[in-house]
């Protein structure tokens, strides 16, 4: 490989290592938001009834907005670097992780200024409003969820690439499709109910089949976005195989398709 070659193959590891690492943990921390995508899309709550107790709508995570393009970058990285790239940034990812919370959990102790508590004392309507309990609220998140953020994610990401080199081996360089989707049906399953069955069972109080409910809508959500951002993922390839030239992009994919063990 010439050195032009190293180099591109080297930006690209870093081009798509900092889309995945960005995305990830922005969605860790951004995802103690709560929203309604029915009501954000000007719709009524589906009111949906699962095992004839629980009443669920389609109440997400802000997290989950982004968390499909964490799974197409790995997808897109497993194409090209294989399962010691996606190795290699999910770890550096699930470290990074780690650190942004040990920060967050350190700063939260931290005894505001007066001033800061002064000019943030009142809401526009006049009412109190105590920024520093708000701030802390949102930023600190609870040991359950952190484990099971962090096992949801480690977990999703080798199984993901496990799934997609073994669709790789059927299909060949052809069927990008299939195994994107296919690896991305069964990681994102896992990775729905891991992080839920960790968080608020093991650690909380809710019982299997909430945990069941709300994976569900969570999964169906993940799902169907992954699915809907398919032609990214082929506008993707087509730009990288450009970058790349011929020769080196069919050379990588094809050195990347050849471990196809899980660990």
């Amino acid at each position: 490989m010439n050195e032009i070659q190293h180099s591109r193959k080297t930006n690209l590891f870093i081009i798509l290592g900092s889309i995945f690492l960005t995305n990830a943990i922005l969605a860790e921390i951004i995802g103690v938001k709560i929203f309604s995508a029915e009501k954000t899309l000007g719709f009524s709550p589906v009111n949906w009834t699962f095992f004839g107790e629980y009443v669920l709508d389609f109440n997400l995570t802000a997290g989950a907005v982004i968390w499909p393009i964490v799974f197409i970058t790995t997808d897109i990285i497993n194409e090209y670097f294989g399962k010691k790239g996606v190795r290699k940034i999910s770890f550096i990812t699930a470290g990074l992780i780690t650190y942004v919370f040990l920060i967050i959990s350190l700063v939260t102790v931290l005894v505001p200024a007066d001033f800061w508590l002064d000019v943030n004392s009142q809401m526009p309507d006049g009412s109190s409003f105590n920024i520093d309990y708000a701030f802390n609220t949102i930023f600190r998140q609870g040991l359950g969820i952190i484990l099971g953020s962090l096992t949801a994610f480690l977990l999703g990401q080798l199984i993901d690439v496990f799934v997609f080199q073994k669709l790789r081996a059927v299909t060949g360089p052809k069927m990008i499709w299939l195994r994107a989707t296919g690896s991305t049906l069964v990681s994102q399953f896992i990775d729905s109910f891991v992080v839920l069955g960790i968080a608020f069972y093991l650690f909380g109080n809710w019982s299997i089949s909430q945990i069941v409910a709300v994976g569900l809508i969570n999964y169906v959500y993940k799902f169907s976005v992954a699915v809907l951002l398919t032609p990214v993922l082929y506008v993707a390839h087509g730009v990288i195989d450009r970058y790349l030239g011929k020769d080196l992009a069919e050379k990588m994919a094809k050195e990347a398709s050849a471990d196809r063990s899980f660990l």
